[in-house]
């Protein structure tokens, strides 16, 4: 090795910055909410504005994006299972051809009183918090560093229970489903306001 060349060391154990979650809500936060449930084609349905250029942005910040979510519609038979897979690899390619990566997409398709196959309990099914300790678990997520984005009471009540930080939004139920009774730490008025207020809390904290 020659002098002028440097010596490139792999990052020791406990040096990296903690890898963070944003974990969002598919409808009513990603995607606006179906004027006539369920929405079975891709094709039918519209991203809440701005909220994908939000996903790129915090993507090239460091953010590692996952979709939560609970699937009623595919749970209780009124889409099928093929459909849904479907419109799921529409949604992430397109995301994929905008520049946003998603890490993994949390979808809970089974409910204690579903249809066929999908009639039993599952710790992936919100507000229970076994999709965000998964993340931990496997991707290496630091969850009191990471964020859950919704507009529903479930998705709040799991990230509290799981210590991430959480973020509403005045999109889709606007934390009105009736749920539970919950208080996130950060409003917004869409998914584009809580990565603006995330940046920018950021950019403030590096000066």
């Amino acid at each position: 090795m020659h002098a002028h060349q440097r010596r490139r060391f792999e990052s020791l154990p406990g040096t990296q910055p903690p890898l963070r979650g944003l974990f969002v809500d598919r409808w009513g936060t990603l995607l606006e909410m179906p004027e006539r449930e369920p929405v079975a084609r891709f094709e039918s349905a519209r991203f809440v504005p701005g909220a994908v250029d939000a996903l790129f942005r915090a993507g090239h910040a460091g953010w590692r994006t996952y979709l939560i979510g609970n699937e009623e519609s595919v749970a209780r038979g009124r889409v099928s299972d093929t459909a849904w897979q479907a419109f799921e690899q529409a949604l992430l390619a397109h995301l994929a051809g905008q520049g946003v990566l998603v890490a993994r997409s949390y979808a809970c398709l089974d409910h204690p009183q579903g249809k066929g196959s999908h009639r039993r309990p599952s710790v992936f099914r919100l507000p229970d918090t076994g999709l965000l300790y998964h993340a931990a678990q496997v991707d290496g997520i630091a969850l009191s560093q990471s964020w859950v984005v919704g507009d529903g009471s479930l998705e709040t009540v799991a990230g509290s229970r799981a210590g991430c930080h959480t973020a509403g939004v005045r999109t889709g139920h606007a934390l009105r489903d009736g749920a539970f009774q919950v208080e996130p730490e950060l409003w917004a008025d869409d998914l584009a306001g809580v990565v603006r207020e995330l940046l920018a809390c950021e950019a403030y904290a590096r000066h």
